[in-house]
């Protein structure tokens, strides 16, 4: 294939959920950026079961901008899965860019990413210098949150670094290849390897409303990012096991000798309780470790489907 060939149209991907106020304004600021773009530029936007008026939304864009596509899910399915299915039906594109809905990740950025991409990188993906509108608490466990997964998994994922990228044809036929359930798409984005760069960035706040993650779905997810693409809690809990029982053991020979030397004193309760309790801390962790591993397991062995259609609107204008 001749270079040129390759690079003759792209697809922005979006996922979206309750964002009928940010999604005008995000739209109005991509379209100015699509329309200075020198090869062809589709969008897709895929209502991930939002509760407000989002698909109505959606479809006023769509009928102002034929370069526009709509995709709703049946139910709320959760952003990678939501994610999943845009890419999914991106369609016979050159190359996929995937944005988010909340407008604080730039569209403005695409040319670069689209420069990088014409350089020859598979994959080019905007780093976080700077978090503008987010308290210190989720600053502070989202730096946390990179760099546990940098040293816990065997892919590198890249640090302070989100959704927002550009992905190649041949990454995005890749990763249809991968059909896990439980998806962690920063870990699979890495996963696929190939050619790869960063773009620095300042991420801005929130266009409009709310974010749906919550600190407890924020740990919920860090915990799939964990649990898929490293093992180590497992062995973590393993070697707590061996440390426990060695320590068990030393004290066990302790009281004999104790006993053998002095006679046997009268039990003391709280040292009982304190060990009896420790040991049945650590079993319940471990098994707590097991289950999770075990539970993702059963997801995979029902293969039911990652997400349904409710409706699909393709874009009219087809891409050059």
């Amino acid at each position: 294939m001749r270079a040129m060939e390759r690079y003759r149209n792209v697809t922005v991907v979006i996922a979206a959920y309750n964002e009928q106020a940010a999604l005008p304004t995000l739209h109005e600021r991509l379209s100015a950026v699509l329309d200075t773009l020198a090869i062809g530029a589709r969008v897709l936007y895929v209502d991930d079961g939002s509760r407000d008026d989002t698909w109505g939304v959606l479809e006023n864009i769509a009928a102002r901008d034929a370069r526009v596509g709509l995709l709703r899910l049946s139910r709320n399915f959760g952003k990678e899965l939501a994610l999943t299915a845009g890419l999914d039906h991106a369609g016979d594109c050159d190359a996929v860019i995937v944005l988010d809905a909340d407008g604080q990740d730039p569209p403005e950025l695409i040319p670069q990413f689209v420069a990088k991409w014409r350089e020859g990188f598979d994959m080019v993906y905007g780093t976080r210098v700077a978090r503008d509108g987010e308290s210190w608490l989720k600053r502070m466990t989202a730096a946390a949150f990179y760099r546990v997964m940098s040293r816990l998994s065997h892919t590198p994922i890249p640090r302070d670094t989100g959704d927002f990228r550009l992905l190649s044809r041949r990454v995005l036929d890749a990763l249809h290849q991968l059909r896990e359930r439980r998806r962690f798409m920063k870990g699979l984005f890495a996963w696929v390897g190939y050619r790869q760069c960063a773009i620095g960035y300042q991420r801005q706040p929130r266009l409009a409303g709310r974010s749906a993650f919550n600190y407890w779905r924020l740990w919920n997810f860090a915990l799939d990012g964990i649990t898929s693409f490293s093992t180590a809690p497992l062995r973590v809990a393993t070697y707590v096991g061996v440390i426990t029982a060695l320590v068990a053991f030393v004290f066990g020979v302790w009281i004999i000798a104790k006993t053998l030397l002095y006679g046997d004193a009268v039990p003391g309760y709280p040292s009982l309780m304190t060990v009896v309790l420790f040991l049945g801390g650590v079993q319940l962790i471990a098994l707590g470790l097991i289950g999770e591993y075990l539970g993702r397991l059963y997801e995979e062995a029902k293969q039911r489907p990652l997400y349904l259609i409710a409706s699909v609107r393709p874009a009219s204008q087809q891409n050059d």
